[in-house]
């Protein structure tokens, strides 16, 4: 069963750099689609998704805890939720990941209310220098500390969405799909998140004359 696999392989590849494989063409979505529709009619032909989108769910939900063997069992729920429900799915101009990363959010976010302390925020060096090229400060070794800090006393959903757009590398349009966002909305609340950093590491560089 394609549901019990757990690709040894993705425990170093955690992190995921931005792709071309995140944005599908229109002719990508179109082939996806099929498959969808295939696999509403057979359970069968669930498995190119699953083999597609496997690596990143798993990696969206790793990011977020400690355990490997939980972030494991996590992402087999959810793409068990995802194959039990697929006959609810909708197309709506995104990639079929979407849908998985609003179950995976879901999931991860039950997890999180059942034990409080298991929620964890896991950034690499180059996850916080698109942070500092975003606001426009060149990235330095005393800010880690400080992006840290600042990211993971954001609320729930602010943290959900810094993760999407400079971890997971996602579009505006799919971050909108699976935080049930506008796309305007999207943008407008990581803009507030990105000044308040800004602003944070502008008084740090200050404070060391920098």
């Amino acid at each position: 069963m394609f549901l019990d696999y757990k690709p040894t392989m993705l425990l170093n590849a955690v992190h995921m750099e931005f792709s071309p494989r995140y944005h599908h063409t229109a002719d990508m979505l179109l082939d996806e689609q099929m498959i969808i529709e295939a696999a509403k009619q057979n359970p069968e032909h669930f498995g190119p998704l699953y083999d597609k989108y496997y690596k990143q769910i798993f990696g969206y939900v790793y990011q977020r805890m400690e355990c490997k063997d939980t972030a494991f069992d996590l992402t087999a729920q959810v793409f068990l939720k995802a194959l039990t429900n697929i006959e609810r799915y909708e197309y709506k101009g995104v990639p079929f990941a979407s849908w998985l990363y609003r179950i995976a959010h879901s999931e991860v976010m039950q997890l999180f209310r059942n034990q409080k302390n298991l929620r964890t925020v896991n950034a690499d060096i180059s996850d916080l220098r698109n942070i500092c090229e975003e606001v426009e400060e060149e990235y330095m070794e005393q800010y880690k500390g400080i992006l840290m800090s600042v990211i993971k006393d954001l609320p729930e959903n602010d943290l959900q969405l810094v993760e999407l757009r400079f971890f997971e590398k996602r579009p505006f349009k799919e971050i909108a799909e699976i935080l049930n966002l506008t796309e305007t909305n999207a943008k407008v609340k990581l803009y507030r998140i990105l000044d308040r950093v800004k602003k944070t590491l502008t008084k740090t560089s200050k404070k060391n004359g920098n």
